[in-house]
């Protein structure tokens, strides 16, 4: 577990290059050039982001992927400290998410925790006071678990010796990793649909509730203790926002830049080679799925065969709808839930297909952010969990999984929504990978089906390669917009100030 990490004698390094701009490689692009660096970014697109980018279809725009943020302080600190520094704008949702369900029920989750007990008591007849307390056990999951495993490298010794780090240790008996999500979700709620609810937290990070441990009954937290939020242009805001402080810093950006290879010279690193051209640094960042960099840009012999032959998460199949009416009943965040959650689940991961009666999550950033599409439309992005594309060929199941989409939101919204389609494009586990470099198109890296999963992400740094760092969704501390952001927060601090 533990590695010796790369030292950094100060006034030395002052060169980094960076390969990727998902918002793990521009945050931590921000926080090292505030300490003194010189920064340059390499993205192999024609486009920042990565996973959190955006498409446009007529008069229609499209958040591209991510299409939740939560502890958007963790972007308020990137422009502390410097007047000249902008905050992002952005509104704090009051309802999380509609749920709806096949026999007609209806479940209005608002960020209010008293409320959503009590509709979720009224509606499925579960005691109030167990809601709140489940609720309160994710809030006691994160205050444990936050300093121990969020905030720091679990790879440097030091980490480990202090008060905060010793207490949470402690009480690691307590956050239940030797029973999974859906266990612990049956035995605390007596209605399925309720169980549903919250074991659905599990796709937050890819992972099966059937297997994933209870620890990620910590995920509602991020919802009803931080909120839920939505730029005021919508989630590409986070990215175009970060790469403007990044041009006001003074970070060099360079688009459509291959990396072929990261260059070393008696194991430590010297620099890359992007497009046939070196660029000597003092220290590489990687923003990249770590699979990519082990296959592709380092000699074999660094690869570490265990790590990589872990399970991976999963993928989605994402349809993008621009539609000529509007849906009342629907908002920002909408679920409309399969009838058989295990079932789909052992399709995605054991079967390794797409289930014939998939969960569909529909996301409308036009219900708040109004230029998203015209007067008396929505924007539709309608993503089903699909799994990683193991085969590596092009994906064929895509006109089959329309038309149960299709079928099932107009039996469940009683609609024709064909009818109402005028634009439309489809973003699959095969495009995925061909984007963002993503192995299979896994969208959060290995899975957290595990109970040592939080044990057995890739460190921050390299152990036999000086010089070497990573982060982002398929390291350490994982996958999701907050956890990235906290990736490049621990690398960055790796780091000692220049000024």
């Amino acid at each position: 577990m533990f590695r010796n990490c790369t030292f950094i004698p100060k006034n030395i390094i002052k060169k980094i290059n960076i390969i990727g701009s998902g918002i793990a490689g521009l945050a931590a692009a921000i926080r090292l050039s505030k300490k003194g660096y010189q920064v340059t970014i390499f993205e192999k697109n024609n486009y920042l982001g990565g996973k959190l980018s955006e498409l446009k279809l007529g008069s229609f725009r499209f958040d591209k992927g991510p299409s939740l943020l939560t502890m958007p302080h963790l972007i308020d600190e990137l422009s502390e400290g410097d007047p000249n520094l902008t905050l992002m704008p952005y509104t704090k949702l009051n309802t999380l998410t509609h749920y709806f369900f096949e026999d007609g029920t209806k479940i209005k989750a608002t960020s209010t925790l008293n409320e959503f007990a009590k509709e979720i008591s009224e509606k499925l007849n579960e005691n109030e006071t167990v809601v709140l307390n489940h609720l309160k056990k994710s809030a006691f999951y994160y205050k444990i678990t936050s300093d121990l495993f969020l905030t720091q490298s679990l790879s440097k010794i030091k980490n480990f010796l202090n008060i905060k780090t010793l207490k949470g240790i402690l009480c690691i008996p307590k956050l239940n990793l030797f029973r999974t999500m859906h266990y612990q979700n049956a035995i605390t709620f007596k209605n399925k649909k309720t169980v549903q609810i919250f074991d659905r937290y599990a796709t937050y990070n890819g992972s099966n509730p059937y297997k994933a441990p209870a620890l990620l009954n910590i995920i509602p937290h991020l919802e009803f203790g931080f909120g839920a939020f939505l730029p005021k242009d919508g989630m590409h805001q986070i990215t175009k926002h970060l790469h403007q402080l990044a041009l006001s810093l003074g970070i060099e950006i360079k688009l459509n830049a291959h990396v072929e290879k990261i260059n070393l010279q008696n194991n430590k690193v010297v620099g890359l080679t992007s497009n046939g051209v070196s660029y000597d640094c003092d220290s590489v960042l990687s923003d990249i799925d770590i699979h990519s960099v082990y296959e592709h840009l380092l000699p074999k012999e660094f690869k570490p065969k265990k790590l990589l032959s872990q399970e991976k998460s999963s993928s989605a199949y994402v349809f993008y709808f621009g539609i000529n009416k509007e849906f009342n009943e629907l908002d920002v965040h909408n679920i409309l839930f399969s009838e058989n959650y295990k079932e789909e689940f052992d399709c995605l991961f054991n079967e390794q297909k797409p289930y014939h009666d998939p969960t569909i999550y529909i996301n409308i950033t036009s219900k708040l952010c109004k230029l998203d599409a015209p007067s008396n439309c929505e924007n539709w992005f309608v993503m089903i969990n699909a799994p990683h594309n193991t085969s590596k060929e092009p994906i064929t199941y895509g006109s089959e999984l329309r038309k149960q989409v299709l079928a099932k939101i107009n039996r469940m919204l009683k609609t024709n929504l064909e009818s109402y389609i005028i634009e439309e494009a489809v973003l699959d586990p095969y495009e995925i990978e061909m984007q963002t470099s993503s192995v299979g198109g896994s969208l959060y890296g290995n899975a957290s089906n595990n109970k040592f999963s939080a044990f057995l992400r890739h460190a921050n740094f390299s152990s036999s390669i000086k010089g070497l760092f990573f982060l982002g969704g398929s390291v350490h501390p994982g996958g999701g917009i907050p956890l990235c952001l906290l990736s490049a927060k621990i690398v960055a601090n790796l780091f000692p100030n220049q000024n």
